[in-house]
């Protein structure tokens, strides 16, 4: 089979319009979130689930580190050169977990296709790396994102069918004040570059009203399932 994810930038309603959808399209559909925050992960690795929740024993957020915010200047390293060893150390192991993620999430993707179903992704994190790891010049990233990047762009497979959901910055600002205008409208133009990287790009509305945007998604799933199967179903 294959695999739609829904992806966009906070506020626009991601994991909101893939529940309902789930619950409208009579297809086989297998549900995974493959985003950085734990919460709302339906799987994770054991050994992130643990370093995870240490974190959180520490006051730190349940999750695991995501993209960067394009609007900010990255850290400079310490200079002392045992804090930016550390660094460097805790640096490559995050992304160490990550790349983990990412394929173990992946190995289930190839489960549920070889098992006839689609599998509805929300969020994609070859979708949400691809501005900052992929489609850059990686020879200016350290080691660890050069390798992150590389697997991402040549190796990890990528959706067949990619759904943004898309809303000016200031309507998804208000929806959850997360977040800056600035970051968001960044992120919105990150998204609108991987028309170039995918083999089928569709936008829907998300300022529109909720049920208007799941019938879009809804529909735009159907049609494409009708195209790749040949088979008609009703939705």
């Amino acid at each position: 089979m294959f695999t739609v994810a829904v992806i966009g930038p906070d506020g626009a309603g991601k994991s909101t319009v893939t529940q309902q959808v789930l619950k409208q399209l009579d297809l086989p559909l297998k549900y995974i979130y493959m985003g950085v925050n734990l919460e709302s992960s339906n799987l994770v690795l054991p050994t992130t689930r643990l370093i995870l929740e240490l974190k959180r024993l520490r006051g730190g957020r349940p999750d695991m580190t995501g993209p960067p915010d394009p609007t900010k200047q990255a850290a400079p390293m310490p200079k002392n050169p045992i804090k930016r060893l550390v660094k460097e150390v805790k640096t490559a192991f995050r992304i160490g977990n990550l790349m983990a993620e990412e394929w173990y999430r992946q190995f289930f993707v190839w489960y549920y296709h070889n098992k006839g179903i689609v599998v509805l992704s929300d969020r994609h994190f070859f979708c949400d790396y691809y501005a900052h790891d992929i489609a850059v010049d990686r020879s200016q990233l350290p080691l660890m994102r050069r390798l992150h990047g590389f697997l991402l762009g040549n190796l990890y497979p990528r959706p067949d069918l990619l759904i943004t959901l898309d809303a000016p910055a200031e309507v998804l600002f208000a929806r959850k004040g997360e977040g800056t205008i600035a970051m968001l409208e960044s992120r919105r133009q990150e998204y609108f570059r991987l028309r170039e990287a995918v083999p089928h790009f569709e936008t829907v509305d998300a300022s529109q009203p909720l049920e208007d945007v799941v019938d879009q998604v809804s529909e735009i799933i159907w049609l494409f399932y009708q195209t790749k199967t040949g088979r008609v179903v009703r939705n």
